[in-house]
């Protein structure tokens, strides 16, 4: 057979390990029944053996024998003149089968058929990659660098498939080389044409829940369960553990002495800041623990606005509060609850506050401003003389006049 250009398309797919022989039967035969419509009409008369393990195929049209002159359907009939070239014993009305070179589809057909093989492989190719990866959404998963571009790391696994890691999926602290294995979660996969685009994360929630699931046998093994996770990726995060076995401590379980267990996880995640505590229904207890480091008074909730104010000492507010708000921010996200932080003691002109609290008239960038030198209260800023200030901040005159208007006003108040 003149099939030369075929054996050579079944040489290089055959021994792919993706493909099965089954599908690369159903794959060819589909690629030879296109090219048979185009040339034919149809390909409903044809018969297509194929034996991929050799390269080799045949294909068979079935025509019925019909008078020299009453020839209307030449794929689908022909006439007994032709038919007994074939073999002189036919005779009208019988149905004969005759093989169909694939010289006879012409030059060009084999080599469009050809470059279709090629195409419906890759196609199979992306689909599977598509289905492999989509059951891995949620996953931990590893792969090398292979680029690093300003606003995306391409990463190859050990299969050659492209993972892309976004900027805004990374760490802030994460700084890769070409060569680095670099783990994270698949967080989702998008076609773009035919191909899969492979998105991992190291900034989602999920991916601390896995590494705990990896780095913590209790864990693994169902004898922990991790409740929520709620993250500033590589700034601080809480996690809400519990057990239903009364003779593990799932904290301790978790952090191990001195932390041996947990300083893997915080490595990985840039030394971020991990607070693990114990779950509980009591949600006035759930958000006291959250709260942690700062020892809370009390706590009242209100369940139709899902807020609740936390009382605390005056020496404790910054701990519930936290660097640049983390703390208080990820414990209402760990319990679902907005927490209003509340003040006990004496009466607010003979206490300092908390800058933090003025958040509502006090942009957020200025208060960072005071912080990056030391002052975090009311206080602590209208002790300062003006021009000493200026000096030693980024701040204009006239907004640091304006934050000590709205500071003493509230201390009139």
């Amino acid at each position: 057979m003149e099939n030369i250009a075929l054996i050579d398309s079944f040489s290089e797919f055959k021994d792919d390990k993706l493909i099965d022989r089954v599908t690369l039967m159903a794959i060819l035969e589909d690629v030879f029944r296109n090219a048979l419509k185009k040339k034919y009409g149809s390909d409903d008369n044809f018969d297509i053996i194929i034996n991929p393990d050799k390269g080799d195929m045949e294909i068979w049209r079935r025509r019925i024998v019909v008078a020299d002159d009453d020839l209307d359907l030449e794929n689908e009939e022909i006439t007994l003149t032709e038919a007994r070239k074939i073999e002189p014993d036919f005779e009208i009305g019988e149905e004969v089968s005759e093989e169909v070179k694939l010289i006879d589809l012409g030059r060009r057909a084999i080599l469009a058929l050809r470059q279709n093989l090629i195409s419906k492989i890759h196609e199979h190719d992306s689909t599977n990659l598509y289905k492999q990866f989509k059951d891995l959404i949620g996953e931990i998963y590893t792969a090398e660098v292979h680029h690093v571009r300003p606003r995306v790391v391409i990463l190859v696994d050990d299969e050659g498939n492209e993972i892309v890691l976004p900027k805004e999926k990374q760490i802030p602290s994460d700084f890769f080389r070409k060569g680095d294995n670099v783990r994270g979660i698949i967080e989702s996969v998008e076609l773009k044409g035919n191909k899969p685009q492979i998105i991992m994360s190291r900034t989602a929630d999920k991916f601390l829940e896995k590494l705990f699931e990896q780095e913590i046998p209790e864990v693994f093994d169902g004898l922990i369960n991790i409740k929520n996770v709620v993250r500033i990726p590589g700034e601080k995060a809480k996690v809400a553990v519990d057990s239903y076995d009364d003779r593990i401590d799932p904290v301790g379980a978790c952090v191990g002495m001195k932390g041996s267990r947990i300083h893997g996880i915080v490595r990985e995640l840039g030394n971020e800041n991990i607070d693990v505590i114990n779950y509980t229904t009591n949600i006035q207890l759930y958000i006291t623990r959250a709260l942690s480091p700062a020892k809370v008074s009390s706590v009242k909730i209100n369940e139709e606005t899902k807020r609740a104010e936390v009382f605390l000492k005056l020496d404790e507010v910054s701990k519930a509060i936290g660097r640049g708000g983390h703390n208080i921010r990820l414990a209402g996200q760990l319990t679902g609850y907005e927490l209003d932080v509340i003040r006990e003691g004496s009466e607010m002109e003979n206490d300092d506050v908390e800058l933090t609290e003025f958040i509502d008239e006090i942009d957020g960038w200025i208060i960072d401003e005071f912080a990056k030198i030391g002052l975090d209260t009311a206080k602590s800023i209208l002790s300062q003389n003006v021009d000493d200030l200026v000096r030693r901040t980024d701040l204009e005159e006239e907004t640091i006049l304006e934050v000590i208007k709205i500071l003493k006003e509230e201390f009139e108040d």
